[in-house]
């Protein structure tokens, strides 16, 4: 196993569909690659704009598809708020519907971190495009 990452992960358009306030379907194969990265003793940090009881709600949703964050909106556990601490979170990589390029889709996410668990997949045969992690 490569080194543990620490991957900041989005909620709403990522994990769900962007349906906010409300939480939106769930995104394919996103509990099923999440479980995996956390299984493969990678840090998950929900990374999200939701707060108060959206966020609990999203918390929640996510408890019941088998998925707890190790932090939540913050770079560790027992980071404290302060104003003069920057709000950008610490990690090695960021899932996010916004990214440059769009959402690649959690099966090749889990394809590019976690190759050994997703072999190469077809799709209307033809192969689903690789992403490359710098």
């Amino acid at each position: 196993m490569t080194k543990p990452l620490r991957i900041a992960v989005d909620f709403d358009g990522t994990i769900v569909e962007h349906k906010y306030p409300e939480i939106g379907k769930e995104m394919l194969k996103a509990f099923e690659v999440l479980k995996a990265l956390s299984e493969e003793g990678h840090q998950l940090v929900l990374w999200t704009f939701r707060d108060g009881e959206e966020l609990q709600a999203a918390l929640d949703y996510c408890l019941e598809h088998g998925i707890m964050f190790w932090t939540v909106n913050q770079s560790y556990p027992d980071e404290e708020y302060s104003r003069y601490l920057s709000r950008k979170i610490h990690a090695d990589l960021f899932i996010d519907d916004r990214n440059f390029g769009g959402f690649p889709g959690w099966e090749v996410i889990g394809r590019t971190l976690m190759p050994h668990r997703y072999p190469e997949a077809q799709t209307d045969n033809k192969k689903v495009k690789k992403w490359k992690i710098w």
